[in-house]
Order: C-alpha cells, then sequence, then structure tokens
C-alpha cells in the first residue's frame, strides 16, 4: 500500500523570508537497510529519486513536508528521526511542499546539504488562492496559507499516490513511521488519527455556531472528540471521491461570513470529519508540548508509551534552547537538532 508521510510547519513567518545566511546545518548520517528490507531506491540518479510512481512503490514510505525557511530548522530534525528510527530508510521517499513565491532552489540546497542521498521531490503551494479563505485566528501563526496545505493534498500529490500521512513539522518521531503508515482505516473511513475525548469540543467553536440550529446539527448523532491535524493517515482515494477539499472550503467560507471558530485550519477539519475517523493510538501524537497558543508554557508528557513527541502550541523547542530557556522535554529534541554552531570552522 502506498503511503506519504507529510509533515508541514504549524506556523510561518513571511512567505517571502529567506532562510538565515547565518544558519548551517550538518551533514546528516547516511541510515541503510535492514536485511529484510526490499531494495527499490538503491539508485542515486536524479530520475529515481524523483520517481514517485514506481511499480514497487507499495513498498515504500513516501514521506512529505512543508518547508519554509520560519521551520527549516525544524523540518530537518523531523526528516533525521525518521530516518534514524526507521528499519528500511532507504525506502523513504520525502515530498516537501513549499510555497510557490518561495525559492525552491535554496530549499532544495538546504535539504540535499544536510541529506545528500535523499531522495525528494518538492512541490509549489499556491498559497494566493488562500488568500481570500483564510480568516484571523487567535495567533497570526496559525493564518499562514501553508497551513493550509493538508486540505489539498489530494490535488498536489499525483493520482498513484492512495494514502497519505500528514504530520507537522515540530515533532520527532522515536519509533518506526512504517507502524504509522500501516494503520487500517478500515473499509469507508477517510481518515485516521489519535482522538482526545475528554477535550472540551464546543471550545473549538464559537457562540455563534452552536446558537445556530441549521450549523450545530452537523455534529448530531456523531461522536464527535477532538483530534490534532498534525498526525492523520489519509485515504487520498476515498478523499478524492468525497471531494473532501471543497467540503472543508465550505465551511472556510462560511467562517469568514459568520465567524463560527477561532483556530486556524483546525476546525474545518473537525467539522468535516470529527467523530467519522479511525482511531490511532495516542503514542502516535504526544502532542502540546509547545503549550498552549498564548503563553507556550511547558508542559509534561501525556501518560502511556510514547513513538512521537509533537511541539504543538506556541513554544517550539529549537526557539527556547536558542534563548537558554529550554524545556525539560526540549532536551529530547535536541540530538535531532542539525544545526552547526555559530563559530563552528566546519564550512
Amino acid at each position: 500500500m502506498t503511503c506519504i508521510l507529510l509533515f508541514c510547519a504549524t506556523s510561518l513567518a513571511t512567505q517571502n523570508q529567506r532562510i538565515p545566511t547565518t544558519k548551517k546545518f550538518r551533514e546528516a548520517p547516511k541510515f541503510y537497510n535492514a536485511p529484510h528490507c526490499p531494495r527499490i531506491l538503491d539508485d542515486d540518479t536524479t530520475s529515481n529519486k524523483e520517481n514517485i510512481c514506481l511499480s514497487s512503490s507499495d513498498k515504500i514510505v513516501h514521506v512529505a513536508m512543508t518547508l519554509d525557511s520560519a521551520y527549516i530548522r525544524g523540518s530537518l530534525a523531523a526528516i533525521l528521526s525518521v530516518l534514524q528510527h526507521t528499519s528500511c530508510p532507504q525506502n523513504v521517499f520525502f515530498h516537501f511542499v513549499a510555497s510557490a513565491s518561495a525559492s525552491s532552489s535554496l530549499l532544495r540546497t538546504t535539504i540535499a546539504g544536510s541529506f545528500p542521498y535523499l531522495n525528494f521531490r518538492i512541490y509549489p503551494f499556491r498559497d494566493s488562492a488562500m488568500a481570500g479563505l483564510i480568516s484571523t485566528s487567535i495567533r497570526s501563526a496559525l493564518d499562514c496559507p501553508l497551513n493550509y496545505a493538508r486540505s489539498y493534498l489530494a490535488d498536489l500529490l499525483p493520482q498513484c499516490v492512495h494514502r497519505v500521512v500528514y504530520l507537522d513539522s515540530d515533532l520527532v518521531l522515536v519509533d518506526d513511521i512504517a507502524k504509522l503508515a500501516a494503520t487500517p482505516l478500515g473499509g469507508d473511513k477517510v481518515l485516521a488519527a489519535p482522538e482526545y475525548c475528554t477535550a472540551n469540543f464546543t471550545s473549538y467553536f464559537t457562540p455563534t455556531f452552536w446558537s445556530n440550529p441549521s450549523l450545530s446539527v452537523t455534529f448530531a448523532n456523531r461522536k464527535a472528540c477532538y483530534f490534532n491535524t498534525g498526525v492523520m493517515v489519509i485515504d487520498l482515494n476515498r478523499w478524492r471521491a468525497g471531494d473532501y477539499t471543497r467540503k472543508i472550503e465550505e465551511w472556510m467560507d462560511l467562517q469568514k461570513r459568520m465567524r463560527i471558530y477561532e483556530l486556524g485550519s483546525l476546525p474545518p477539519f473537525l467539522l468535516v470529519f470529527a467523530g467519522k475517523i479511525a482511531p490511532v493510538d495516542h503514542r502516535w501524537n504526544q502532542h502540546g508540548l509547545g503549550g498552549d497558543n498564548f503563553r507556550g508554557l511547558c508542559r509534561d508528557l501525556h501518560p502511556g508509551p510514547v513513538s512521537l513527541l509533537h511541539w504543538s502550541g506556541k513554544g517550539k523547542p529549537w526557539a527556547r534552547l536558542d534563548a537558554n530557556r529550554p524545556c525539560p522535554l526540549d532536551a529530547l529534541w535536541a540530538p535531532y537538532d542539525l544545526l552547526k554552531p555559530p563559530f563552528s570552522f566546519d564550512s
């Protein structure tokens, strides 16, 4: 089964911002397949590195990530964590989604500099087309167009890609990503994600929404629970057949007119999918490590095992480490940081 894992930066600086020239990144070690892995992507030619629709693509774990200058450091750490903890790293294919206004050559050079052996492709995202759909939210960083790329995967990715796992870039994995990629979706589910039914679901929508019977009926006969859209397994064939991108856009258009929610790109996903998703174990999204969206205070892990650490929220581990004000769990992100020290003699 073909699977793509998409990492997306949860917030961006300006779309035209460049990768700071003062920041340089180390080359990561190369990781090799275990003996049981099939040999698929062992050709170093450019044509093979960018060939998505291989005849043996069902044996490939496709990984994708949104790229921007503000989050490139987190993206590189996420890539390293994926490769380090999977049994078949040479069979991983990365797909990067970047703003059409960004310098794809600069992003390509940065990725190839740290991972010269990586199989990847960069896709331009027409973020200017999102301007008329995005409403202001409680944190300006959540309003950046690239945050909404997850809603357009079925349009961006080739038709030969039948399944996608979307992941944010402010995270690291400490388990084999192939396990998450193999999550069963059942006979009719479009996506799977860890659900959190103890969260106050009503708080994600405004009184305007709940007081309008024609809107609040959306969740009738649905056991609607909060889920974090930074970790999702998506069946793209079912998504395309159901035209779910357009359904999400309809809610975004209504939001522009009625203000039915406050929090960026998450609520439209809840409106369309909450109560209709396949379960994923909570170990695959230990989220909220960045604190809330206002103060970014330190948080502890949720009870239970851990396969993925996710710094969703305002605080990011690289920023807190640079400011010498890290949270305790930021030490778990630090080993994946490829940023060179400022006075490194390694060119």
